[in-house]
């Protein structure tokens, strides 16, 4: 049976839904804002999360309120199937095409907690799944110039705790020699698919090469290889090779120049519940590795993610450390890996989200 079949038929009630504003201090320029959605029914509460990234869409959601028709009796899917034909923007287009998909992921999980409350049970006991501790690592930039003081501070008190990095083109030998020192790099995010963006990198075919001898057992995440050069200095190395930014479905994986050992799931970049479950079982069925990414999740869809990993790719490299750690100074409370399950009685939530 498909996932999704074992998820579908869960009847939701919808009273009404609020939407509530959070911000956090992630280190860019300007404040990280999401919204959760809270949508109510039979003395139940399910929450999602919209990390949309351009802060006015929040705003002008926030400011016209919960407009949309939600309210009704449905199951899950049909809720779902409502929520895809939904202009989840009513209050004027979102500034990027990709919001919808994110904004569509927060309704849908929220409607999913909110289904499985009401039946009284949780994700997994509906799945039949196991939860287990979640492998985690700490993503970051080295800044510019690069340094290594934010990697060390957390490294010190983690001895478990390893790294995926971005790699910029000021990186130099004496940089990259104190990185393989350090024996903690898990993953290089190349960034060969951001333009016009504060994270964009040049592709540089030597960086490439350079990085693949110098990390041999690191996961090479989104390399630029419409550059011959590039391509062929990476050609050795293909098993290492890793998606995310290209990734919102299985169409994505089948479109890649070729066949990958692993690739980033992100919950929120798939948008739909039913084409994420599926998503899982495909990648199950051709025995393809996924680890799970975040989006800078302020609130309760940081544990949602890694809920989610910890029941289908609980050993990988996911991206999913506690929102602590995507802060200016990270508190010597945040935990080293693995992250214990902390699974709530009933819905879709996760440690303090519970």
């Amino acid at each position: 049976m498909a996932t999704f079949d074992l998820l579908a038929d869960l009847p939701l009630e919808i009273e009404r839904y609020e939407l509530e504003a959070l911000e956090g201090d992630t280190g860019m320029d300007q404040p990280r804002l999401t919204t959760l959605i809270h949508l109510t029914g039979g003395g139940h509460e399910g929450i999602g999360e919209d990390v949309t990234y351009d802060g006015l869409d929040h705003v002008a959601q926030q400011d016209l309120g919960p407009v949309l028709p939600l309210a009704g009796s449905w199951t899950l899917a049909s809720f779902c199937e409502h929520v895809g034909g939904l202009d989840l923007f009513p209050a004027g287009p979102a500034i990027m095409d990709v919001s919808p998909i994110y904004r569509r992921w927060a309704f849908e999980s929220a409607a999913l907690d909110l289904a499985l409350r009401q039946a009284g049970r949780s994700l997994v006991e509906q799945l039949g799944r196991e939860p287990r501790p979640v492998n985690f690592v700490v993503s970051m930039r080295l800044g510019e110039p690069p340094t290594l003081d934010r990697l060390e501070r957390i490294a010190a008190t983690r001895p478990e705790i390893k790294f995926k990095l971005d790699p910029t083109n000021s990186w130099d030998e004496a940089l990259i020699s104190r990185l393989v020192d350090t024996d903690r790099i898990d993953s290089l995010d190349l960034k060969g698919h951001y333009r016009g963006t504060p994270v964009d990198v040049d592709t540089d075919p030597e960086l490439y090469r350079t990085l693949a001898e110098a990390f041999p057992d690191a996961w090479l995440e989104d390399p630029d290889l419409t550059l011959a050069e590039a391509d062929e200095a990476l050609r050795p190395y293909r098993n290492r090779i890793t998606w995310d930014a290209p990734i919102h479905s299985v169409a994505d994986v089948d479109a890649l120049p070729f066949a990958p050992e692993m690739v980033n799931v992100k919950p929120s970049r798939v948008g739909s519940l039913e084409a994420l479950f599926h998503f899982y079982d495909v990648l199950d069925e051709r025995g393809v590795g996924a680890y799970g990414g975040g989006q800078s999740e302020l609130g309760v869809g940081r544990g949602q993610i890694q809920y989610l990993a910890s029941i289908f790719h609980p050993d990988t490299p996911n991206d999913v450390a506690p929102s602590g750690f995507n802060t200016p100074v990270v508190a010597d409370s945040e935990p080293d890996t693995p992250l214990a399950p902390a699974i709530a009685p009933t819905g879709f939530r996760w440690g303090e989200d519970s």
